[in-house]
């Protein structure tokens, strides 16, 4: 019997450290999120179901997913079956160094215009490179299989996409508003203060907010303090710790926030990536 279950490791294929995830989820639901980097992955069985881009999408077994960097999104089960899926969430610059070796312009970001696809070759590649990742195989090996995957996700599905228009004043504003609360998200921000900061009522600027960025302000709040606490227990800080070091009340606080967004919980994360950390040093494992 199918039951939930998450395995998250740290990979660091070129030095360029990234989450590499194997899921199970029959009931877990994703908040509203985005991630710093792309997240790229197949679905191996059941379906899964997520907000992305204003609409509701559905990837089936077999199907390829790609999300961009910064892009609001969700995800859910589509059924009481759930989905297993890999994933992989590199970041910008790793997918930009793909896209030089076919000869893209230096900073190019691919575009990839359909989040769900099918493609049955590069699904099997990436799946291959998926396991490779996961395993005991060479840096060679990682760095080759890795590199082969994306070039050919590349090739096959993005496209060139201009740079986004200058933004309004009242866009301007709202974008102080958000690096605001990204540089004090340890403190307990008031609507009002926040507004008052950019000239806005607070109506306004919760309303216009959540348009320009998917999120209303507190939602966005809690997404930074999620990847702020990320961080730190990568780098070793102990979750209560980093429950009060990113502005959540207590550790469990943190806890249902990070799975939410995350998908697995903090002390499995933090080993998860302990784990990774030993294996490149070539250290014995931790003992109880």
């Amino acid at each position: 019997m199918l039951r939930e279950e998450a395995h998250l490791q740290r990979v660091a294929p070129f030095s360029d450290p990234f989450d590499h995830l194997t899921a199970t989820y029959l009931t877990h639901t994703f908040a509203r999120h985005t991630h710093e980097g792309y997240a790229i992955g197949v679905v191996e069985r059941g379906a899964q179901t997520f907000y992305y881009r204003g609409a509701m999408h559905t990837a089936p077994a077999g199907s390829m997913v790609v999300v961009h960097p910064g892009e609001l999104h969700t995800g859910q089960a589509l059924n009481v079956e759930g989905w297993s899926y890999r994933m992989i969430y590199p970041a910008v610059s790793l997918i930009q160094r793909a896209a030089q070796e076919l000869e893209a312009p230096v900073g190019h970001i691919p575009w990839f215009p359909n989040t769900v696809f099918h493609d049955a070759e590069l699904s099997r590649s990436f799946l291959y490179m998926h396991r490779a990742l996961g395993e005991a195989a060479s840096t060679l090996e990682r760095e080759t299989l890795l590199l082969h995957t994306l070039t050919a996700l590349i090739q096959r599905h993005a496209e060139f996409r201009p740079s986004a228009p200058v933004l309004g004043k009242t866009s301007n504003l709202l974008e102080q508003a958000r690096d605001y609360l990204t540089a004090h998200y340890a403190e307990d921000v008031s609507l009002e203060r926040l507004a008052a900061l950019v000239n806005l009522s607070p109506y306004h600027l919760s309303h216009r907010f959540r348009q320009q960025f998917g999120l209303p302000p507190h939602a966005y709040l809690m997404q930074v303090r999620v990847e702020q606490a990320r961080r730190r227990l990568a780098a070793g800080l102990p979750p209560a710790e980093t429950a009060l070091a990113t502005g959540f009340a207590d550790q469990p606080h943190l806890t249902r926030a990070f799975k939410r967004i995350v998908g697995v919980g903090p002390g499995q994360y933090q080993r998860a990536v302990d784990t990774t950390v030993r294996q490149r040093a070539d250290l014995p494992p931790q003992t109880a």
